[in-house]
């Protein structure tokens, strides 16, 4: 918007000078004869020096000015006067050559508007010191009165430069308070989830740990499980208060917790068995070397597989197979599930935010149904963080 009243007033002082140089060349052309000796066909062109010049007072008012007192210069030495004028060049001249001065003031360089000063002072110094009569005597008055139109015009220039700053430092300040707002909206959406989600965590950690004390006569694979669910809600519940974190804005600084790395997969292979997942894994290679960039996506894409599994498959048989060589190879795959698998959640992005995560490390990652009707992800990460990612199947619809 704002920019559209700036473009429509710019338009508006081009058509407002473009008027005054037709008003000043309807002076300068008729009246000409009268102040100078000129012929009848260089009339116009003598008239338009005088006038024309201030088109440019927007545009380039250094230009504008370099001709208008340029052609004032040589008005002045080489066209002859009318008896009884004692100007050497026409008035309109004079008013032009005094708004292109104060243009230049406003908008040019200060090195340019110095110039402008000091050269225009010396113009009228010189010319009209010899005009002689009361025009003689006013010689030293010019340079004066060019002075005070330059201070004026680095005022004017001052005042602008200033209104710009403030408005400069207005839209800094509401894109400052926009910002403070989205941090403190994201505190409270933060809170919130905190407040809901960690209270429920917490009170199917605290069940499950009392379980074998509040439940008589509990089998030992029993106890084993209520274990086994205790130990993955703590776990997820501090990935989440991890996570929330990174909302948090309200001068509070975040519980950063360790992020997973590739050896913590391990643990997760092995709370996933103890969870009742049917589970079998190979590991071939050292993980110590695998970065903690590519360790973490790796987590996660392994973590995700395995909740597919579960979610969809409940039940059948799941292999991993993570080989670490040249590159980090993982492939995760289930048979298909007797059971109905669980239809809670549907229509998520997990293939989709697996397959970000690879690529994000400059991986790749690939996830389709198998021929006997199970599933099945491959991924490959590099060990070397910066490689160039490989191009990602799209084609693949997600199963969540």
């Amino acid at each position: 918007m704002k920019r559209a009243v700036s473009a429509r007033a710019r338009q508006w002082f081009d058509a407002f000078t473009v008027l005054v140089a037709i008003v000043f060349i309807a002076v300068a052309w008729p009246t000409l004869h009268l102040t100078h000796q000129v012929p009848a066909a260089a009339q116009p062109f003598i008239a338009g020096f005088a006038a024309f010049p201030i088109v440019l007072m927007r545009v380039n008012p250094a230009l504008g000015w370099a001709v208008s007192a340029g052609s004032a210069l040589l008005i002045s030495l080489a066209v002859p006067h009318q008896p009884g004028n004692s100007l050497p060049f026409q008035v309109v001249h004079i008013l032009s050559l005094f708004t292109l001065v104060f243009a230049v003031a406003v908008r040019s360089p200060i090195q340019i508007v110095g110039v402008a000063w000091i050269s225009t002072s010396l113009l009228f110094a010189t010319t009209m010191a010899q005009a002689g009569d009361s025009f003689a005597q006013a010689g030293f008055g010019w340079p004066i009165a060019i002075t005070g139109l330059v201070i004026l015009g680095l005022l004017v220039r001052w005042v602008s430069v200033s209104r710009q700053q403030l408005l400069k430092q207005e839209e800094e300040t509401e894109l400052e308070r926009a910002r403070r707002a989205i941090l403190e909206e994201k505190a409270r959406i933060a809170r919130d989830l905190h407040d809901v989600v960690a209270h429920h965590m917490s009170m199917v950690v605290v069940q499950a740990q009392t379980a074998p004390y509040r439940i008589d006569g509990l089998s030992a694979e029993a106890r084993e499980e209520f274990e086994s669910i205790g130990t993955g809600a703590r776990s997820a519940l501090n990935e989440i208060r991890g996570l929330l974190g990174v909302l948090r804005s309200d001068g509070q600084l975040p519980e950063h917790a360790p992020q997973p790395t590739a050896t913590d997969v391990l643990g997760l292979l092995e709370g996933a068995r103890r969870a009742g997942v049917p589970l079998t894994w190979t590991i071939d290679g050292n993980l110590d070397v695998v970065p903690d960039t590519t360790g973490l996506a790796l987590y996660r894409i392994v973590q995700e597989s395995l909740a597919n599994a579960s979610r969809h498959a409940p039940g059948a048989p799941v292999w991993v197979r993570l080989a670490s060589a040249a590159t980090l190879n993982l492939s995760i795959a289930n048979d298909r599930s007797l059971a109905p698998a669980h239809t809670d959640h549907v229509g998520g992005s997990g293939i989709a935010g697996m397959r970000s995560r690879a690529a994000a490390v400059g991986g790749n990652l690939t996830a389709a149904p198998r021929p006997d009707g199970g599933f099945e992800v491959r991924a490959e990460l590099p060990l070397t963080p910066g490689l160039v990612t490989v191009a990602v199947p799209t084609a693949l619809g997600s199963g969540i």
